[in-house]
């Protein structure tokens, strides 16, 4: 296990594509911050808790945050690079132990969305504190909740990236997925169910797999338009619970055909 975990962290770390990608994700929710802390600079609720959540995810809670987006394809060339470039074969050859493989490159994105989405957190806290006249309380709630679940949903994003890779076998394939399905295709079914020939939609949306994500940082109820209440979402942990196990259908199809497959 020790030489795999060796193996795929002298892989993400020898990678432009790992730099350049976690930079690029950390200076854009930071621009986003900027943007929203010098809007708000003269508010009455400056130091809302909704407010310094925006700023400290980068806009999480009315827009997809960017760290999340590039620990996603982070995620989806840990192992779609390897499909791409013809290198999987030397892989399994060096590392033959597939679930061992597979267990290291999990551990080794997690960690290093974990570590890229603590640096995001840390560079929109100082650039808030440029604006503000004092430390917000994070202990409070929503912010004592939405932040945790601001690194689990990087987390899972980052797991989601490389299972969608792994499952295809195709770079294009994953992002193509990982994308059109929160963006086109989820938010088409709950635009569907505006039309009343189709209400009947209203009770899937809240097992939508990237929509419960989306609730882990969410700092208030969405605002889905009129029918919004009727969508009775469920509680922050509960909704990613329904993330968390779409990744692990997700996954376990992937480490399954892992295993079958000649590559």
């Amino acid at each position: 296990m020790t030489d795999a975990l060796r193996f795929e962290w002298v892989r993400i770390r020898t990678l432009r594509s790992t730099y350049w990608l976690i930079g690029l994700g950390i200076l854009l929710s930071a621009a986003v911050a900027l943007i929203i802390a010098i809007a708000t600079r003269n508010d009455d609720d400056a130091m809302s808790a909704v407010t310094v959540g925006n700023v400290l995810t980068g806009g999480g809670s009315f827009a997809i945050p960017f760290v999340p987006i590039f620990m996603t394809i982070i995620g989806i060339f840990a192992t779609g690079h390897e499909y791409r470039h013809g290198t999987i074969q030397p892989t399994l050859m060096a590392i033959p132990q597939r679930s061992r493989l597979l267990i290291a490159k999990i551990l080794v994105v997690a960690a290093t969305a974990v570590v890229a989405v603590l640096l995001s957190l840390a560079v929109n806290l100082v650039i808030g504190l440029i604006f503000w006249e004092e430390m917000p309380t994070l202990g409070d709630d929503p912010l004592n909740q939405a932040l945790p679940g601001y690194v689990v949903y990087t987390v899972l994003s980052a797991l989601m990236g490389l299972a969608l890779a792994l499952l295809f076998r195709s770079l294009p394939a994953a992002i193509v997925v990982a994308f059109v399905m929160p963006l086109v295709v989820e938010g088409l079914i709950t635009g569907l169910t505006n039309v009343p020939a189709l209400d009947w939609l209203i009770p899937v949306v809240k097992f939508l797999p990237f929509t419960a994500g989306g609730l882990l940082l969410a700092m208030e109820t969405p605002d889905f338009g009129p029918l919004t209440d009727e969508y009775d979402l469920f509680s922050r942990w509960a909704a990613g619970g329904i993330f968390a196990a779409f990744l692990a259908i997700i996954l376990g199809a992937a480490w399954w055909l892992f295993q079958k497959r000649d590559a």
